[in-house]
């Protein structure tokens, strides 16, 4: 099985960049599977139906998400699609679904979404042990178990690495919009990275506007941020489970790459 995860996905920019790369690089690579981080497709911040829809046409089979999954209230138009996941460990009553089962090429795939607890500020369960009340329930019916971990801290996400190690087929972080270069097969055949990266402006500070950032910085006083616009990055992790290769992607705007 052939699988492709993308990084968090920011605005106009990042949903450009899916549109104009993931088609092909499904045709090069072969990819039979999808997973996008899309907490971020709105403006920076946030889903709609509009955003949604337009990144599942260009090819993407689930999206992921995270803090942000429900900075705009158009969400709740879709929290309840198949497709659309956000954190399992979020508290029992949250909108949505956490994990859910996927039929691809007569094969049975679980992507679970969770959110480290690290730096994040939110009321969450712990994802340790939330994975593996989910594992209980899906390992007997799931030939993968893919995981994305929404988390600020590296360590957070390489302990849940080795926690998992063995149970699920591929751990990958995001969060940051830094790709790390720390991918791997983990001693008992889990693969991992620990952020994805970004798929958004190149010029940017994490896919925002760079004054805005900078003006938060020095002021300390609170800023609007918006996404940048201009050339994309897009940054993404492939795996094939049949010949154990693991490859970090990243595709600049108008430069040429090598797969």
């Amino acid at each position: 099985m052939r699988f492709l995860v993308i990084g968090d996905v920011i605005g106009r920019t990042g949903r450009r960049a899916v549109k104009e790369v993931l088609p092909s690089l499904k045709e090069k690579l072969s990819i039979d599977f999808v997973v996008l981080n899309g907490e971020n497709l709105a403006h920076g911040n946030g889903i709609t139906k509009p955003t949604f829809e337009e990144v599942i046409t260009a090819g993407v089979d689930v999206i992921t998400s995270g803090n942000h999954t429900f900075d705009k209230k158009e969400v709740y138009t879709i929290i309840d699609d198949e497709r659309l996941l956000r954190p399992a460990n979020l508290p029992p009553l949250a909108k949505g679904k956490g994990f859910n089962t996927y039929e691809k090429n007569n094969k049975r795939i679980t992507v679970i979404n969770l959110m480290g607890r690290v730096f994040i500020g939110i009321p969450l369960d712990c994802p340790f042990r939330t994975f593996d009340e989910i594992y209980n329930k899906v390992k007997d019916t799931s030939d993968y178990i893919i995981v994305d971990f929404h988390g600020e801290a590296t360590s957070e996400k390489q302990a849940f690495g080795y926690y998992v190690d063995s149970r699920a087929t591929l751990v990958f972080g995001t969060h940051t919009h830094v790709q790390t270069s720390d991918e791997r097969f983990l001693p008992k055949g889990t693969a991992y990275i620990s952020d994805v990266g970004l798929t958004g402006a190149y010029d940017s500070v994490i896919g925002i506007k760079a004054p805005q950032i900078i003006e938060k910085f020095i002021t300390g006083m609170p800023v609007k941020y918006e996404p940048e616009e201009g050339r994309y990055i897009f940054q993404a992790l492939f795996l094939d489970t049949e010949e154990k290769k693991l490859k970090r992607i990243q595709i600049k705007e108008g430069e040429s790459y090598e797969l």
